[in-house]
């Protein structure tokens, strides 16, 4: 059976663990240090309660996460988040993905958010047909956006309109 719910500092070591699989893959982040527990846990604490953080269990098992968090600190942006979304190596495809985003989304309506944006890698092909799965436009390409392992790397832009924007 698969649940979501909102994370919780006990799910730091699986969060950790399924990121660091999507930083060592290297096709889903600029990051290339390794998060700890620790971190998860400071980032939990720093969002909330504004930012969610959201997780995907199957079997008593989290297999997948996303977030939300600041887009811009200045107030014009307050209802924007970026949001980022991983799912662990031996059950992609399964409809974890799908799963933590449409929990992210109904956690951000709940708290006002108005609109999602994230950067995908224009070779993630398997993040891109999710968004667009669960109503993420794409609306542009950043050229050169960062490097990656000292190659410069483009992003896909993507956003959803969700409450009271999307209605």
């Amino acid at each position: 059976m698969t649940l979501t719910r909102a994370a919780t500092e006990k799910d730091a070591e699986a969060i950790a663990r399924i990121y660091n699989e999507g930083i060592a893959d290297r096709v889903a982040t600029f990051e290339t240090e390794p998060r700890t527990p620790g971190d998860i846990v400071r980032g939990l604490r720093e969002r909330s309660p504004r930012w969610p953080t959201v997780v995907v269990e199957r079997d008593r098992r989290v297999i997948a996460w996303a977030a939300a968090t600041e887009y811009r600190p200045r107030p014009c942006y307050a209802g924007i988040g970026e949001f980022s979304v991983y799912v662990a190596r031996d059950v992609r495809g399964t409809g974890a993905g799908r799963a933590a985003m449409e929990a992210l989304v109904e956690e951000c309506e709940g708290r006002g958010v108005w609109k999602l944006l994230s950067r995908v890698f224009p070779e993630n092909e398997a993040s891109r047909k999710l968004l667009a799965k669960v109503g993420f436009r794409e609306v542009g390409t950043y050229r050169r956006h960062a490097k990656l392992d000292g190659v410069w790397r483009d992003t896909v832009i993507v956003e959803r309109l969700i409450g009271e924007a999307a209605r």
